[in-house]
C-alpha cells in the first residue's frame, strides 16, 4: 500500500510556477517506514510547512504547482532518518 508524505515549501510558493498558489511537494512511500522517515526529514526543513502523512496524495488548487516524487528519486537529507540498514530499491526511469 502506498503513503504520501505532502507538504507545502514555503520558499518556493508564491512565484515561478506557483506565482498564484502554492508550491506543494508530495513523496509517495511504498511503505509506512520510508513515509515515516521522510515525515521526519521534512519536519527538519524549516522551508516545509503543513506536513501530512495519507494514503492518498494532496488535492491542488487552482495555481498550484505540485512536484511528486517517488522515495527512491531521493537523496541526501531527505534519507537521514533511514534505518541503517534500510535500501530502497531504485526505480527505472
Amino acid at each position: 500500500m502506498p503513503f504520501y508524505v505532502n507538504m507545502v515549501d514555503k520558499f518556493m510558493s508564491g512565484w515561478g510556477e506557483a506565482k498564484n498558489g502554492r508550491s506543494i511537494y508530495i513523496v509517495k512511500c511504498d511503505n509506512l517506514e520510508e513515509a515515516d522517515a521522510i515525515d521526519k526529514a521534512a519536519q527538519d526543513r524549516p522551508e516545509m510547512k503543513h506536513i501530512t502523512l495519507t494514503l492518498t496524495p494532496r488535492r491542488a488548487r487552482a495555481g498550484d504547482q505540485v512536484t511528486y516524487r517517488y522515495v527512491s528519486e531521493l537523496g541526501g537529507p531527505w534519507l537521514s532518518y533511514m534505518p541503517s540498514t534500510y535500501t530502497i530499491a531504485r526505480r527505472a526511469k
